[in-house]
């Protein structure tokens, strides 16, 4: 990997993409944890939420917190030497540190809808524009099974674009659409089981429905500049003080935590489950 041109084509155009992130080994390892999610293997939160786990369950919110296969992910030698060139490269003297704040798993079945345009940063805000978002490929992704879909270079201006419903339920589920922008220059990006795109927090994407009649797994990482407080509060209440408020429930992934007297704190035992289905409301984890 020519890392100087990765940081490059990640500054122009708030993406990029690695081939073979994951050996298939490490591929299946990861899947082998999906069904554990399911059958009780792994605590989660309110298990009643979900009618019908199999048929329903569109993704899993913080499967490393109970999954050690996949927490050993999180600092992956090509994931972390790729975050260190990217996460910061647009922050003057930044140091190279990194951590982690959060992880999922898509399952997308065939038949389930995709969502509708949005940026990260929305749902996880940091102050310094350095989220890093990490969709690796668990199956082939395709444009028939609901692949990303991105705007290159919406991320340079560091707009949050406005939100509101949409009324587009058998594309996309219930989240919020992005609006207001022109989506013309929309580019498809298919990729191969195991490998991966790294994406600005910024950056405006979407996916489809998954038309096919396989599933689209996929497992994505959030990453940001280990210096920078995380003014984030999981859960549906956000309000704090964007100044000072610094989100603790964190992974350090590459170089020291620099505020060590901060502490970590303990993660719960437990993963949250985001369903779809007819009447199903589910609060806004982040997608």
């Amino acid at each position: 990997m020519d890392l100087d041109l990765m940081a490059q084509k990640y500054i122009n155009d708030g993406y990029l993409i690695v081939p073979e992130i994951f050996d298939q080994t490490t591929v299946e390892s990861i899947k082998a944890e999906i069904p554990k999610f399911r059958d009780g293997t792994y605590p989660i939160q309110d298990p009643l939420n979900l009618v019908d786990k199999d048929s329903k369950l569109l993704a899993v919110h913080f499967p490393h917190w109970v999954s050690r296969p996949i927490f050993e992910t999180l600092d992956h030698p090509k994931i972390k030497e790729v975050l260190q060139i990217i996460v910061g490269a647009h922050i003057p003297h930044w140091d190279g540190r990194v951590k982690c704040m959060q992880s999922m798993l898509f399952l997308k079945p065939p038949g389930f809808p995709g969502q509708a345009w949005h940026q990260d940063e929305r749902f996880i805000p940091t102050r310094d524009r350095s989220l890093v978002g990490v969709w690796i490929a668990l199956d082939d992704a395709t444009l028939d099974n609901g692949c990303l879909r991105v705007i290159p270079g919406s991320h340079k201006m560091g707009k949050l674009w406005p939100t509101r419903p949409h009324n587009e339920t058998e594309e996309f589920d219930l989240s919020d659409e992005s609006y207001g922008f022109d989506s013309d220059d929309e580019e498809i990006v298919e990729l191969k089981a195991g490998s991966a795109v790294f994406f600005n927090g910024y950056l405006l994407h979407r996916s489809l429905r998954n038309l096919s009649d396989t599933s689209r797994q996929a497992l994505v990482h959030h990453y940001m500049n280990a210096w920078s407080n995380l003014p984030w509060q999981i859960g549906a209440d956000r309000l704090v003080d964007a100044a000072t408020h610094d989100h603790r429930m964190i992974v350090p992934v590459a170089g020291d935590d620099p505020y060590p007297e901060r502490g970590i704190e303990t993660s719960p035992n437990e993963v949250f489950l985001r369903p779809w289905g007819d009447g199903m409301e589910w609060g806004n984890w982040n997608a």
